[in-house]
């Protein structure tokens, strides 16, 4: 099963994915998911990926297929 997707014209892992949300190296990440809804920026493709920056954290992150957009459940406070 290929978890593999691309994200801004290039392949990504969930990992890569994830530290492309985060910015930063992250030690765990599940598969990518379709997010069901649109970026509010550009209205491409949201994807979805939950993972963990650090042992005693999860994070859902959100990323658009086509341009910078991101967020995370964490942004939300």
């Amino acid at each position: 099963m290929a978890d593999n997707r691309v994200v801004e014209g290039r392949m990504v892992t969930p990992e890569a994915l994830a530290e492309l949300i985060e910015d930063d190296d992250v030690m765990d990440a599940e598969p990518i998911t379709d997010a069901d809804r649109e970026c509010p920026d550009c209205g491409g493709n949201v994807l979805e990926v939950g993972y963990m920056p650090q042992i005693t954290e999860f994070v859902t992150g959100r990323k658009c297929q086509d341009c910078g957009w991101k967020e995370t459940d964490t942004d939300e406070d």
